[in-house]
């Protein structure tokens, strides 16, 4: 935590040196106060500029990259968590998460300013140019000043990438500018030019930030594992948006997210959280306070009271629920999907979910068995589930808890905004899907592959490997367009990081946007749901039970609501619009086509 807390008096620096570059400022060598002629000296210097990069990369809102959970009342939407809402894995109904269910259902329009997590945190670009137009003043090693460097190009090329994948083409600019510069009205640098410029960053990155900074990396700063992280997600968005979307070189691109995911497997200091418990080791490390020492955890967000504090756990409730459709894609104990599986034992009660299927499902939902084991709603004894409508304890949308976060030591006796739970970035895990993605959309992956990937992550929960020769076909993705073994990966990619931020991202690279006009439906309902739930307030709709094939009555969470019927117009939505202020002040910039 102490390498990016930020005291005013380093605050009060970086200001200045932002500052610095503007003409006025410029004409003389300040003889009373901090300059950038007069800063840029030591090492030191950079460290402590740099860290003001790491604090303004805590503003989720303006700079989602570093993406943890917000303090005091930005806790109820700015969180790594709640990213998940944009798709189709959870249901919120709290109108304070209207932006969510606004995108979900396609329903947003162009908007007058920036929203939620858009077009906007541009002076975060501008810091960084200011630093690396003054690293090489200082007088120490080239080496030194190129580890600075690399960690302020890092977050340059991530800032970027994030932009490109909401907005398309985006103003890329290298240099500090001043208040009449051309570049603050030129146009945006088009897709593919932007996106080797991102690369160049990446690359510096990783090949210039040390393996570690010495800081016990608990959580420190972002060293080189980190950034191949960063540039195997990066590359792996990009390879598979150009191959469907169109574009160019996107096996280049999907190598490059496979070679810099390698370099993490084969030469890192990282392995998958495992004590060979696969009941509770997937969702164990995801609802503790401190993740110093664990094995996965490549960089983490520490709250902690008196220094830096969130309000999450209380805003839990806010995320409604698990979706029918997030439930249904874990797999049976035999690895075969539900679809096909004769272990299914159907969804007539909540209960019958759970039976035979992977463990992760039940250390991500709440099984009503365990809401003691769990603490679940700060020890009420109410049962559960409990759904919209009932009075008292912790209500979902859709029937279906979420647990795979729940802290209840985090929630006991804390007032508002002392809570402390972490929030996971970067985890080894992924960097074993991205390798496994990448290998099979370039169409050569092998089973040495799978079982250096997405074998290991079932080994820790104790599930069948996923064989090349019998990879199984679910029905319900034979329209998709792509290969079984896509398909078994993408799958893994859901159940695995499941409410961690990918999801929305996922289904657009895959041009898999048409999945969101599909509702969102949660448990069964019959006869005798309405006796368990009683007092329940809740709308149905019929829907297909994948395995059986039979129609029945599901909680339909956005019936009669301005977020029903979900729309997906290929035309635009894939791509987010600008804002009516971004075009009013530069009339160089052009519109998002479909907008």
């Amino acid at each position: 935590m102490k390498n990016y807390r930020l005291t005013f008096s380093v605050l009060f620096v970086a200001i200045l040196l932002i500052n610095g570059c503007k003409d006025d400022f410029l004409t003389r060598t300040p003889l009373d106060e901090v300059s950038s002629e007069t800063y840029w000296n030591t090492e030191n210097d950079l460290r402590v500029y740099n860290n003001s990069l790491y604090d303004r990369a805590r503003n989720d809102d303006d700079i989602p990259i570093l993406q943890g959970h917000h303090n005091g009342f930005g806790s109820h939407r700015y969180s790594i968590w709640f990213q998940d809402e944009f798709a189709d894995n959870m249901a919120p109904v709290h109108e304070r998460h209207s932006r969510f269910q606004q995108v979900r259902a396609g329903k947003h329009n162009i908007p007058s300013d920036p929203e939620w997590f858009g077009y906007k945190g541009w002076d975060f670009i501008r810091s960084i140019n200011v630093g690396l137009a003054n690293y090489n003043n200082a007088d120490i090693a080239q080496e030194v000043i190129d580890q600075y460097a690399a960690e302020a190009r890092l977050f340059r090329g991530w800032f970027y990438a994030e932009k490109v994948q909401k907005f398309g083409d985006v103003p890329w600019v290298d240099q500090p500018l001043n208040i009449d510069s051309e570049e603050l009205y030129a146009s945006r640098t088009p897709r593919e030019e932007a996106m080797d410029n991102v690369l160049a960053d990446l690359n510096f990155a990783t090949e210039h930030l040390p393996d570690d900074w010495g800081d016990g990396n608990a959580p420190g700063r972002l060293n080189r594992w980190a950034a191949l992280l960063v540039k195997s997600r990066v590359a792996l968005f990009e390879g598979t948006w150009r191959k469907y979307h169109g574009g160019s070189n996107a096996d280049m691109w999907l190598q490059e997210a496979a070679a810099a995911a390698k370099e993490v497997m084969d030469d890192g200091p990282y392995s998958l959280y495992n004590t060979g418990d696969p009941e509770n080791d997937y969702n164990a490390y995801h609802r503790v306070l401190d993740l110093s020492g664990n094995p996965e955890v490549m960089y983490w967000r520490k709250y902690q009271l008196g220094v830096f504090t969130n309000h999450v756990q209380s805003y839990f409730s806010y995320t409604g629920g698990v979706t029918k459709s997030m439930v249904e894609d874990y797999l049976c104990t035999d690895g075969q999907p539900i679809t096909v599986s004769n272990q299914y034992q159907g969804d007539e009660q909540i209960e019958d979910v759970f039976e035979n299927r992977d463990p992760r499902l039940r250390q991500t939902v709440l099984h009503p068995d365990d809401a003691d084991k769990y603490g679940y709603h700060m020890e009420d004894d109410r049962p559960y589930p409990r759904v919209t409508g009932m009075s008292g304890g912790r209500i979902s949308s859709t029937g279906y808890h979420i647990i795979k976060h729940y802290n209840v030591d985090d929630l006991l006796g804390k007032a508002y905004n002392t809570a402390e739970s972490p929030a996971i970035i970067l985890r080894y895990a992924e960097v074993l899907l991205n390798y496994a993605e990448a290998r099979a959309e370039l169409g050569e992956i092998t089973q040495q592959d799978l079982d250096m990937s997405i074998n290991l992550l079932r080994d820790r929960v104790a599930m069948p490997h996923l064989q090349l020769g019998n990879v199984p076909v679910d029905p319900r993705y034979t329209d998709d367009g792509v290969p079984p073994i896509i398909v078994e990966i993408r799958r893994e990619r859901r159940v695995e990081l499941f409410m961690e931020g990918h999801r929305y991202k996922d289904l657009k690279r895959w041009k898999q946007g048409k999945k969101l006009e599909e509702p969102d439906l949660g448990i069964r309902w019959n006869d005798a749901a309405a006796a368990r739930y009683e007092g329940a307030d809740i709308r149905t709709t019929t829907a297909v039970e994948p395995a059986s094939g039979n129609t029945y009555e599901y909680i339909d969470v956005y019936a009669d609501t301005d977020w029903a019927d979900p729309v997906f117009d290929e035309s635009k939505h894939y791509l987010w619009p600008l804002p009516l202020s971004a075009l009013s002040q530069n009339e160089n910039l052009e519109q998002n086509p479909g907008w």
